[in-house]
């Protein structure tokens, strides 16, 4: 019977989406808002029938190691994947191999991005997948580990690929993984989006334009003089949130699938991103260094059977939560070596004790010069950032009164004991 069925899963995630950059969280900032002409109507109607986590992190900002904390629910100095040139180990245990053994069909479609690795993706049944990077138009995959050439944007082919796996499994559980290229660079909209937002800007903020302190830079009071007016217009790279809009109307339709196959009661979705991205924060671009812009990510879970709609939740919710928490949904045995907490008390509504403090890292990666290795440690109010072999570099963040990480603690004696 439907009502004594597993659960079927849908994980998509998109590879450098802010935590902001959707349309519901625009709205809910206000003033505070960078992008408030920004639209994302499928994922707003997902937050609107499901749970939204407004405090959600990755432990490590970049793009590999952040899929490999997704499948298998471990930091990455634990689960072997540090930077984007290492291939994920074939042997590794996940969410995506344990519910195979369990009996759930499992797939992975789209962006994989584990150095250039090739070949069917391990601990899933079917994959449609392509090596690296791939490109946005007419994309080769690669089909259970053939290549395949294909026609189209590339996100619209993944969910073509989802969508026929999603038909052909309607009557047993299954667990789908789709990995987006939206909204990574070269930002390329298909022609449906191109003239979507045109001549926005972004709102600044105050910490656009302050170097961060591996990059020299000044002391405090000098930084706070640099700061811009919130009240000011800065450009942006629209064609960034072009990808994501059109990202969304894929949304919109992997939504309809479910609805017309009588899925959507029985399917927990969950969508994320793989890590935060930084647009001039900091006077910084891309992501991996430990300010919030990089280390937040949106995160959506619409689960009708045990998700309440339109509920919020400002709970520390990690990358590393996702393999416990679907596998505790689908009555399998959570691995004891996973560090991640399965969300389900939280999905519930439950009133729990959770994680007050998460650590964050990074690993200097040969051959890309900006980002020093780093340790941190971030609470629900506060965060302490370390880079070994630069004590001086040391910074500490009262993140309840300085949301923007503006003036650097760690050698005030006022805030020793923080």
């Amino acid at each position: 019977p439907a009502a004594e069925r597993k659960p079927n899963f849908l994980f998509v995630y998109t590879d450098d989406q802010r935590y902001d950059a959707l349309g519901v969280v625009q709205r809910e900032q206000g003033q505070r808002a960078r992008f408030p002409w920004f639209q994302t109507p499928n994922l707003d109607r997902m937050a609107g029938e499901g749970m939204r986590f407004r405090n959600a992190f990755v432990t490590l900002s970049l793009c590999a190691p952040s899929r490999a904390a997704f499948l298998t629910g471990r930091y990455n100095h634990a689960n072997g994947v540090i930077d984007n040139h290492t291939p994920f180990p074939t042997n590794s245990v996940t969410h995506a191999s344990l519910l195979r053994a369990a009996g759930y069909r499992t797939a992975y479609i789209g962006k994989w991005h584990h150095g250039a690795q090739r070949g069917q993706r391990p601990g899933f049944d079917y994959s449609a997948s392509f090596v690296g990077q791939g490109r946005y138009d007419n994309c080769p995959f690669e089909i259970n580990g053939v290549t395949t050439e294909t026609k189209g944007w590339v996100d619209d082919v993944s969910t073509d690929f989802a969508i026929e796996f999603l038909k052909q499994n309607k009557d047993r559980a299954f667990s789908l993984v789709i990995g987006y290229k939206a909204t990574h660079g070269p930002n390329t909209p298909p022609d449906r989006a191109k003239d979507r937002f045109a001549g926005a800007k972004a709102r600044s903020v105050p910490n656009l334009g302050v170097r961060p302190i591996y990059r020299g830079a000044a002391d405090a009071p000098a930084a706070k003089k640099q700061t811009a007016s919130a009240e000011a217009e800065v450009d942006i790279n629209v064609n960034y949130f072009r990808c994501l809009s059109a990202m969304d109307d894929n949304m919109g339709r992997l939504l309809k699938a479910l609805d017309d196959l009588g899925l959507a009661d029985n399917t927990v979705v969950v969508f994320t991103s793989d890590n935060g991205y930084y647009n001039g924060e900091h006077g910084l671009g891309d992501k991996r260094s430990a300010y919030d812009q990089s280390l937040r990510i949106p995160m959506l879970v619409r689960y009708p059977r045990l998700v309440g709609p339109g509920t919020l939740c400002d709970d520390m919710v990690l990358n590393i939560d996702i393999a416990p928490t679907f596998l505790e949904l689908a009555a399998v045995p959570v691995p004891t070596t996973m560090q991640g907490k399965s969300w389900q008390p939280l999905l519930a509504g439950k009133k729990v004790a959770w994680r007050q403090s998460f650590l964050a890292e990074y690993f200097y990666e040969r051959g890309f010069v900006g980002t020093p290795s780093l340790v941190a440690v971030r609470t629900a109010d506060a965060k302490l950032i370390k880079y070994p072999g630069h004590e001086d570099w040391t910074e500490l963040f009262d993140l309840k009164n300085d949301p923007y990480e503006l003036p650097n603690l760690a050698n005030d004696s006022a805030h020793k004991q923080l």
